[in-house]
């Protein structure tokens, strides 16, 4: 077989190199062109929508006095009126009048403790006083006896029936009875005064109120031993702990650098931790005339200007000190939202509600103003989410995309 027959039936590589290189081509922009037009068929269907990328910010509620407010500052609510209640004797306590939580009023028995042997001294100072009386009217007869002897031996005297020395032994002891009568009138005293000693050792057993008050805590209980110092082993100083309700104030911790926003009589509003929904009205009551060098403060005491039962001592509070007293309208809580979030549409004021992953178009009436928050009278309630700075571009039914800050 000649060279030119065997070249004819040599395979060229390059040309089928070549032609599946071409056919993979063909196959790509086939499979690429078929993906187009499924995306715009769903696109142009709904299935495929393109999101819009939104921020998004929360409806929330607002006081009026976060618009006028000079400065912040925390502290606790503290009883000016707080007394640690004890005996002035050392005895055992028998019973115990009261529970945390109680109201007292002053003189009431918060507890007793026991004494029998004061009861027994008192009891036997009015036994001495009933006898220091008995002395009394004996000698006070004595005296009226001596009286009477001594008139009758004077004129007997004058008509020198008996003897000088007779009449001056009447006259001794008619002096004798006056000075008898008044040293019984010195032993009632005395039997009085022991008296009113003992009645007062026995009245030290009812350990009582000082003032009006409410009990915070019980600090002894039934058949523990109280002494007036507590420093006996097991023996313990204070029976009750309480305090003035009507004495609570907020004191708070101001730095020194900012005190000059803070004057005597400025109005303040206070609100707790414990009652966050509620704000309390109050004025700055005193600045302590000293300041901690360890944290460059000066303690300032605001004080409620109404009492609440819910306020309670030791609770954490901040308080707001505010440019001027609020006005009636301005101690309601205002539903608000950020004011870049309201838009104007086709005449009517709205907000886009976030609903599940769509912005919702939500006609709104809008009120008052407060720095950068709007407040909102219908629409939209406490915890709504709405997009902030909606574009042009959002509509009614748009589907967002949340972006994450």
């Amino acid at each position: 077989m000649s060279d030119e027959t065997l070249s004819k039936l040599r395979i060229d590589k390059g040309a089928i190199s070549e032609r599946g290189t071409s056919r993979k081509k063909r196959i790509v922009i086939t499979g690429v062109l078929i993906l187009l037009v499924l995306f715009s068929i769903l696109y142009i269907s709904g299935i495929i929508v393109r999101r819009t990328a939104v921020r998004v910010t929360v409806v929330r509620k607002i006081y009026p006095s976060q618009s006028i407010t000079v400065l912040n500052a925390s502290g606790y609510v503290v009883a000016q009126r707080k007394a640690a209640v004890a005996s002035k004797i050392t005895g055992r306590i028998i019973s115990i009048s009261v529970e945390e939580g109680n109201e007292v009023r002053k003189g009431d028995v918060l507890a007793r403790l026991e004494n029998e042997d004061a009861v027994a001294a008192a009891r036997q100072a009015t036994a001495n006083l009933e006898l220091a009386r008995a002395e009394r009217e004996k000698a006070k007869a004595e005296l009226h006896d001596a009286l009477l002897s001594r008139n009758r031996k004077k004129e007997l005297l004058q008509n020198e029936l008996v003897s000088q020395g007779d009449y001056d032994a009447a006259d001794a002891r008619y002096k004798k009875a006056v000075a008898g009568l008044a040293s019984a009138d010195a032993a009632i005293k005395a039997a009085e005064a022991a008296l009113r000693s003992a009645e007062v050792t026995v009245e030290y057993a009812n350990i009582r109120a000082p003032f009006d008050a409410v009990v915070l805590t019980k600090n002894a209980d039934i058949g523990d031993i109280v002494t007036p110092i507590g420093a006996a082993a097991e023996a313990k100083a204070a029976v009750v702990t309480i305090a003035a309700m009507n004495s609570l104030q907020a004191e708070v911790d101001v730095s020194e650098s900012s005190l000059t926003y803070v004057k005597v009589g400025q109005p303040c509003e206070i609100y707790l931790d414990a009652l966050p929904d509620t704000r309390f009205q109050g004025v700055v009551h005193m600045i302590v005339p000293t300041a901690d060098r360890t944290r460059a403060s000066v303690l300032v005491k605001v004080k409620f200007l109404e009492e609440d039962s819910r306020i309670l001592p030791e609770m954490s509070a901040k308080v707001a000190f505010l440019e001027r007293p609020l006005n009636p309208k301005e101690f309601m809580s205002r539903i608000a939202v950020h004011e870049k979030s309201v838009v104007k549409r086709n005449g009517k004021t709205i907000v886009f509600l976030v609903t599940e992953n769509y912005a919702e178009e939500r006609p709104i009436k809008t009120g008052d103003v407060f720095d950068e928050m709007v407040e909102i009278l219908d629409g939209l309630s406490v915890g709504d989410k709405i997009v902030l700075q909606p574009p042009e571009s959002l509509k009614d039914g748009t589907k967002i995309a949340i972006i994450e800050e």
